[in-house]
């Protein structure tokens, strides 16, 4: 579960901006048969930052009971209580695992951070996977503080997105000999990280290029460095155009030109620039993958 490709998916919402729950069950079905290992629901390109308590949890259940393949939920806040609270009921409703974010805009010392990690691996029973994103919160995750909360027993791996791949290698070895799991959280550094000893990647392309990104990552756990660089560089251009603008906003587009739930984005994300757009439709034609 700790390994392979994990897509963080969208949250499809309707025209009005409420939650599409029957286009994120077909979604969720879809991406389980691509040859995943698994799939994150309310990260960054879920829009967890703009769902309601209820949507968030909501999006969670409908995940869980939808997909045949394990789901790591996100969780995160810079609230430990409401931490707690999503990640102790991402437990009830059945989810394999939690995906808890640093707490941002805070900007905890690393006592603060330390405590907040332990405090909901201490008071929910479910399996934690720290996620470290500093462009997006403002703070880093450090490599000795993952070393030492990754001697809880339920804190067991990591979404590495920090684009530095020094720190990157610095937490493998900080961690190594132990079951502790280091995943990349960054598609166009995912080749890189597997061969520094990352287990494989929780992933926005894909969501639009499942089986492409599922084959780079099987052929770098075989050790068939070739085909993995190949795969890597067919993929690059996709990848890129992921980022065009903000995430999730080029990704959740892509889903209405490949036969997937989408919608609109909500406020404060606006929608993809028109020109912007036009180049990831006609990347789309050759490298997407219909549902």
């Amino acid at each position: 579960m700790y390994s392979g490709v994990l897509p963080a998916i969208i949250t499809p919402f309707h025209e009005d901006k409420s939650l599409d729950e029957e286009g994120l069950k077909r979604n969720v079905e879809y991406l389980s048969k691509t040859g995943i290992s698994g799939m994150v629901p309310c990260g960054t390109t879920g829009e967890a930052a703009t769902l309601t308590f209820e949507e968030h949890k909501r999006v969670i259940e409908i995940a869980v009971e939808n997909s045949t393949v394990p789901v790591i939920a996100g969780t995160g806040s810079n609230n430990t209580r409401e931490a707690v609270e999503l990640t102790c009921h991402a437990a009830e409703a059945g989810a394999h695992a939690a995906l808890l974010i640093t707490p941002y805009y805070n900007k905890p010392n690393d006592r603060g951070m330390f405590e907040h990690f332990k405090t909901v691996a201490e008071k929910c029973d479910i399996p934690i996977v720290l996620y470290n994103v500093p462009k997006r919160t403002g703070i880093n995750l450090k490599p000795e503080l993952v070393a030492k909360l990754s001697q809880i027993k339920n804190i067991v791996a990591i979404k590495e997105a920090s684009g530095n791949l020094s720190q990157l290698s610095q937490i493998i070895e900080q961690t190594w000999g132990s079951d502790f799991s280091v995943l990349c959280g960054d598609d166009d550094l995912t080749l890189p990280a597997m061969a520094l000893g990352a287990k494989g990647v929780i992933s926005v392309v894909a969501n639009v290029a499942p089986r492409k990104t599922v084959a780079m990552v099987d052929a770098m756990m075989k050790g068939d460095l070739e085909k993995a660089r190949s795969l890597h560089y067919e993929l690059a251009p996709l990848v890129r155009a992921m980022f065009l603008e903000t995430n999730p906003i080029p990704v959740k587009t892509a889903h209405k030109y490949l036969g997937l739930a989408g919608g609109p984005l909500r406020l404060p994300l606006g929608e993809m620039a028109a020109d912007k757009e036009k180049m990831l439709k006609e990347l789309l034609v050759t490298l997407g993958e219909r549902a």
